[in-house]
């Protein structure tokens, strides 16, 4: 199981990392929102590796059988490998080449409000989260959290799909 679970959970954290480097180089020309629409499907897009995880897995290793136990296993390790190789680039990203983030993200923020036609009194409300968010993002440990919580529910998903769609009885072929 250990060698199925690095080399998915390696390959899908190469994926999301990559594709995290050249959405990062867009940042600025696509604007926040694209880059969150593209984010999450090239988040979805690295899942991907899980089910072929789990399956190999099933396969390979597992003789053909597999329950949803032991493919949930499998996929929440690869998950959990993928989403620390993820949070790892963006870590480095972050703090090496978009220290700014955090500034033009809260500021995207109370544009958006503004361009919504916000009244004072929700500006105020937005001005203040999104200081909020600057000063709890520029801390190193809030920053993990908040990134590890941005890919794990895409990986915990895809895995409890793989675990129950792959899973597979001995002398049974159609489960």
């Amino acid at each position: 199981m250990k060698k199925t679970v690095l080399t998915f959970g390696l390959i899908s954290g190469a994926i999301s990392a990559v594709f995290m480097l050249i959405t990062a180089r867009l940042a600025d020309k696509i604007g926040f929102d694209k880059g969150a629409y593209l984010g999450y499907t090239l988040i979805v897009v690295s899942a991907l590796m899980i089910f072929f995880g789990v399956r190999s897995y099933r396969e390979n290793v597992a003789g053909g059988r597999l329950t949803f136990g032991r493919g949930f296993a499998v996929g929440i390790l690869i998950t959990l490998i993928s989403s620390a190789c993820y949070v790892a680039t963006w870590e480095i990203v972050y703090y090496k080449f978009m220290p700014d983030f955090s500034d033009k993200y809260a500021a995207h923020m109370i544009e958006r409000a503004k361009a919504s036609g916000a009244t004072p009194e929700k500006m105020d409300a937005m001005i203040q989260q999104a200081k909020q968010f600057k000063q709890m993002y520029d801390n190193p440990i809030n920053n993990v959290a908040l990134t590890f919580a941005e890919v794990f529910p895409v990986g915990l998903a895809v895995t409890l799909l793989s675990a129950g769609i792959l899973r597979k009885k001995a002398g049974n072929p159609k489960n």
